[in-house]
């Protein structure tokens, strides 16, 4: 067997050789955790070697993973975090302090599997998991934050003992795999909780608040629910936030860098998890929190949610891309101010895509477009649907060239929306 020697040479044996669920789906998940077991047992269990914090959800779960990554780093604790899919790069995907791992050590870590996973045949995605949990061991983090993939009891990052879970909220999304109800998928979700280990839940919600709450109690992990503690007030264009705890403010004008009115769901579970881990012996002070989720984006290296891209016109992506994502980005979008709006939008083929189209602002100007990826769905079909939906525009496969269309057409006082899936924001040029 030949060694590979450039990082070139080791993504085309990843991408071509091991199953990938963005680009094919369904078919590249195995249903259980034996070959991640396998493949981290062939390094030494590297897993066990380092303290992890887990976070599952349906929306939510990245944004919660980077800025608790970025309050740590900010209290000076070296910081792993895993988080998937990547937008540009592979190396994205691990992280340590905000730095993404080596293209050397890539290299160096599938010439030191390979063997083993011609053996066990794992996916793409076991294969990443196994190889951030070895860089992060190598690299003696503190921490690491572990970002789960989908789901969350058969997820191949299910496989670690962390000091902390926390579930983000429960919402419709590859209900072909997780099931059709949404106590079905928080089931799948629930899995992360393990014996003693204790649980945050960022949002109430009535449908699923008992399987959290049946789960907890069965493992005997203290379960938190982030609302019942911490609450928000918006005071300026809701970037700056008053956020109290049990009714008394904690923080006064606290400014997030991450943008979108989402993001105050989802520092309610953050704040509860640091307080968590304050309660267990973490050195996290008032100002690192401050200082933390003030600059997730450039602590972390996070992009693509509701990011500006440019000015007169107004020009934001975002990578929401599922009824409940796609319902917090129009309540977005009808917070701006604007002339006309074009929306530069695509999917992919195994989405609920009626449900989402049905959110859809009907008086934009639409350009629809399909990212570089086989999931992708057909520009034409997608547009057939849109129209059945009462939205209107033009098909432009290309993303980047549907984004220059929109801009000839835009005039300085319009909005210019590109988004519908986390792969058309990745072929964005520009970010």
């Amino acid at each position: 067997m030949s060694t590979f020697v450039s990082y070139a040479e080791v993504l085309e044996y990843l991408y071509a050789n091991l199953p990938m669920f963005h680009r094919i789906g369904a078919a590249a998940l195995k249903p259980d955790l034996t070959n991640t077991l396998a493949l981290c047992a062939a390094l030494g269990n590297p897993q066990e070697r380092f303290k992890t914090i887990h976070v599952a959800g349906t929306n939510g779960k990245g944004s919660t993973s980077h800025t608790l990554a970025a309050v740590l780093q900010t209290a000076g604790y070296k910081t792993g975090l895993f988080t998937s899919p990547h937008l540009k790069s592979f190396t994205e995907r691990i992280r340590v302090s905000g730095q993404p791992v080596e293209e050397a050590f890539v290299v160096d870590f599938v010439n030191r599997i390979r063997t083993a996973a011609d053996t066990i045949e794992p996916s793409f995605f076991e294969v990443t998991v196994a190889m951030a949990f070895d860089y992060f061991a190598q690299q003696q983090v503190d921490v690491a934050v572990i970002e789960v993939g989908l789901g969350g009891r058969l997820d191949s990052t299910n496989i670690i003992t962390p000091v902390l879970s926390i579930i983000t909220n429960i919402g419709w999304d590859h209900q072909d795999i997780l099931g059709d109800t949404l106590p079905k998928i928080a089931a799948e979700k629930a899995g992360i909780i393990k014996p003693a280990v204790p649980v945050v839940i960022s949002q109430h919600q009535p449908q699923t608040d008992e399987v959290f709450m049946i789960k907890a109690q069965r493992e005997s992990a203290p379960l938190i629910f982030a609302p019942d503690r911490y609450s928000v007030r918006v005071t300026d264009a809701s970037t700056s936030l008053d956020i109290y705890r049990d009714g008394v403010c904690l923080f006064e004008g606290i400014t997030l860098d991450l943008q979108g009115i989402y993001q105050q769901k989802n520092i309610l579970g953050a704040l509860a998890a640091v307080e968590e881990l304050q309660r267990q012996g973490w050195a996290i002070t008032q100002e690192h929190i401050r200082g933390g989720v003030g600059q997730v984006m450039s602590l972390t290296g996070l992009k693509g949610r509701w990011q500006m891209l440019g000015q007169h016109p107004l020009i934001v992506c975002d990578t929401g891309h599922n009824a409940d994502g796609i319902a917090e980005v129009v309540r977005q979008i009808r917070l701006q101010q604007y002339n006309r709006l074009w929306i530069v939008f695509g999917v992919v083929k195994d989405k609920d895509i009626h449900s989402v189209l049905q959110l859809l602002p009907k008086d934009a100007n639409y350009y629809f477009c399909q990212a570089s990826v086989p999931r992708a769905l057909d520009a034409e079909a997608l547009a057939a649907q849109a129209r059945a939906e009462g939205l209107h525009g033009e098909v432009v496969r290309d993303v980047n060239e549907a984004l220059a269309q929109a801009k000839a057409n835009a005039g300085p006082d319009d909005m210019i929306f590109v988004g519908g899936s986390t792969f058309v924001v990745a072929d964005l040029a520009g970010i």
